[in-house]
């Protein structure tokens, strides 16, 4: 059974070309229930251009009808898993966990936040790779929320960057 794409002859509409890929697609989903396993088994080979898994008549009965839907208007679902594979690739660390996101708490680097506590003001600035305080680097707002109030604190709540319960 081959299965060609979808492809418009010269001078067809569009009209008549949806109607002849539907007719054609529906002749072909229709022998699928007919065909032993494997028949099936082949035209996956054919289809897939991989050996077929082993599994029975209903599994490749879906698949094959996907598979040829996939064809005939023109969608790869192996190049859509290819894709997602890589984008996955690209926001998990080896070990397979969500890499971290930059904070949307965080402010541009140069920007500075002030707070008043207990009467006096505290002054941070934002660097590319944290924070200024007093003259001391730090990596996160909580390690100078804690030094501020000698407790631990959210740095970013404590600046105002969010407020309590998460939201912004």
């Amino acid at each position: 059974m081959a299965i060609s794409g979808g492809k418009r002859m010269h001078g067809e509409t569009s009209h008549e070309w949806r109607n002849a890929v539907q007719n054609n697609l529906l002749s072909k989903l229709s022998t699928l229930p007919d065909m032993s396993a494997s028949e099936m088994r082949k035209l996956w080979k054919d289809l897939y251009k991989e050996d077929a898994p082993p599994f029975n008549r209903t599994y490749y009965l879906k698949h094959l009808a996907y598979r040829i839907q996939e064809l005939a208007y023109g969608v790869d679902s192996r190049k859509l898993e290819r894709r997602l594979e890589a984008l996955a690739r690209e926001h998990t660390d080896r070990d397979g966990r969500p890499k971290r996101k930059a904070s949307m708490d965080r402010p541009v680097a140069g920007t500075r936040l002030m707070r008043e506590y207990h009467g006096e003001e505290h002054t941070v600035t934002v660097l590319a790779d944290g924070y200024d305080y007093k003259g001391k680097r730090y990596k996160s707002l909580s390690g100078i929320a804690r030094t501020i109030t000698g407790t631990p604190w959210s740095g970013p709540l404590f600046f105002g960057l969010r407020r309590n319960g998460g939201g912004a």
